[in-house]
């Protein structure tokens, strides 16, 4: 019993630091689109994206939205359940909810070691960090001419990659992420 006990605390004291300096995330919600594309919307602490002179600095951003789109086990066959799903529009309405003030911007291909390829952008919030938001994010298969079809798809799947999905979040509180810093 007193075996039990030690490394049942062992494990908790080795767990404990995991959770006490975990970065805050907060997952907005889960969609799924056709064929087979499941959709993860997050926020997470702004951050250092490179090239610089591209994407908002980390010191002018407020959090940094994501959409995380990968094959579900219901995809097409041919694709990896889990993997990226490349060449997606993906764009985002942020609207403050008590001035109405909104703004619009896409959510481009963005790499890290925690989710690996994404679409995600650091962002500016139209108002206080902790106004209340509305977030919609529209989601569009790729430009004409911008992927290149094979029969197979076309004539098993559909003359395109994906649906067009539009997801609305409203009361969205980003004020504890945009509060917290990476380094």
């Amino acid at each position: 019993m007193q075996r039990k006990i030690l490394n049942a605390v062992l494990l908790l004291g080795y767990l404990l630091p995991f959770k006490l300096f975990a970065l805050p995330e907060m997952i907005i919600g889960e969609a799924t689109i056709e064929p087979g594309i499941h959709l993860i919307f997050e926020c997470g602490i702004k951050d250092d994206i490179a090239p610089n002179n591209v994407f908002l600095s980390e010191s002018e951003t407020d959090v940094h939205i994501e959409v995380l789109a990968n094959w579900s086990e219901n995809a097409p066959k041919g694709t990896t359940p889990g993997g990226h799903v490349a060449y997606l529009i993906v764009s985002l309405v942020v609207k403050n909810e008590i001035t109405n003030i909104s703004d619009t911007v896409n959510l481009v291909p963005h790499l890290n070691l925690s989710d690996n390829l994404h679409y995600a952008q650091n962002i500016k919030l139209p108002g206080k960090i902790d106004d209340k938001y509305t977030l919609k994010f529209i989601i569009e298969p790729p430009k004409k001419g911008s992927l290149g079809m094979h029969y197979d798809w076309r004539q098993q799947v559909g003359q395109t990659l994906s649906s067009t999905g539009s997801f609305t979040f409203d009361g969205l509180d980003f004020s504890k992420i945009a509060m917290a810093t990476r380094r």
